[in-house]
């Protein structure tokens, strides 16, 4: 206790030593993901556009605190990849996503608008976010991926295995540099990643099922979608298949339950790579009077 309090002794008068300002503003730029159908930080494919809403609270030139809200989307295919075994999988899916964040932003610069007009800054925070993964069916229709259960999740036979969420929580990580133009606008290059708090973002995490059992309970389409290596040629070897046994049941490469389908000792990843430009504000309740003193066009004769 008593280190805290001399911590938020030592920090008060460093956050009240300076003017404070708003930040309102836009993003836009693009997204990917990173995770068991994408093992490239930033490959050469797969960014979606995002767009996104900005506030932003600083205490004094180097210290604030932001919040946000964003949608995206991400996807992948194991028919990109570098690797055999996944390009073998040939799993592909995409997912909206939809974001709410707050965190705190240290420029490493001061940053005012009488003198230094650009710094680099770092971020992190938390954030809640919605996801819903979907591929194409055999008939090129949308699927969703969670009802079909393609890793055994809530059934009985498999009781470990429970329904991921769909909102779930991340933790933002970043930076990036900004330039005040003028006195009235902050234009920011920015780089986020987020580390979530599921590796089912992308439907794909711990090892296979058995295939008459994942028939049984969640029909043929679950089987197919699963493992995609029945649609070309280049499937898992003899000696890494089921079963020799004859079986009535389409996809006969599908692995056994003993294959693992991802990796489930690492989370999943997605990230922005965005432009914003926010506008300037000393405080609230003074917006008209800020604009006529700022801005050229507002100016009174």
């Amino acid at each position: 206790m008593k280190r805290f309090i001399l911590s938020l002794a030592l920090v008060i008068p460093f956050i009240a030593s300076a003017q404070s300002h708003h930040e309102f503003g836009l993003s836009a730029g693009a997204a990917n993901y990173y995770g068991d159908l994408q093992n490239k930080l930033y490959p050469n494919y797969g960014f979606k556009p995002m767009g996104g809403l900005m506030y932003k609270y600083f205490f004094n030139p180097n210290l604030g605190i932001r919040f946000g809200a964003s949608y995206s989307n991400v996807t992948a295919a194991d028919s990109l990849s570098d690797i055999a075994v996944k390009k073998a999988r040939n799993l592909r899916f995409a997912s909206n996503i939809f974001e709410v964040h707050g965190g705190f932003e240290l420029n490493l610069f001061r940053v005012e608008k009488e003198r230094t007009k650009f710094s680099p800054y770092i971020f992190g925070g938390l954030a809640l976010f919605h996801f819903n993964p979907y591929t194409d069916g055999m008939r090129g229709e949308k699927v969703y991926l969670r009802p079909l259960a393609t890793e055994g999740q809530n059934l009985p036979v498999y009781p470990d295995r429970k329904e991921y969420k769909l909102t779930n929580i991340a933790f933002p990580i970043g930076g990036g540099l900004k330039v005040f133009v003028g006195k009235t606008f902050f234009i920011t290059a920015e780089a986020g990643f987020r580390y979530t708090n599921t590796d089912y973002l992308d439907d794909v995490s711990k090892s296979y099922v058995n295939l008459d059992v994942l028939k049984a309970y969640k029909g043929q389409q679950s089987v197919d979608l699963s493992f995609r290596g029945d649609e070309i040629n280049n499937v898992f070897p003899g000696n890494e298949q089921v079963s020799n046994n004859p079986s009535s049941i389409r996809n006969q490469q599908y692995p056994d339950y003993k294959y693992q389908r991802g990796d489930s000792k690492a989370n999943d990843w997605y990230y922005f790579t965005n432009v914003t430009v926010t506008v300037y504000l000393d405080a609230f309740g003074n917006v008209k009077k800020y604009w006529q003193a700022t801005c050229p066009a507002f100016r009174r004769n």
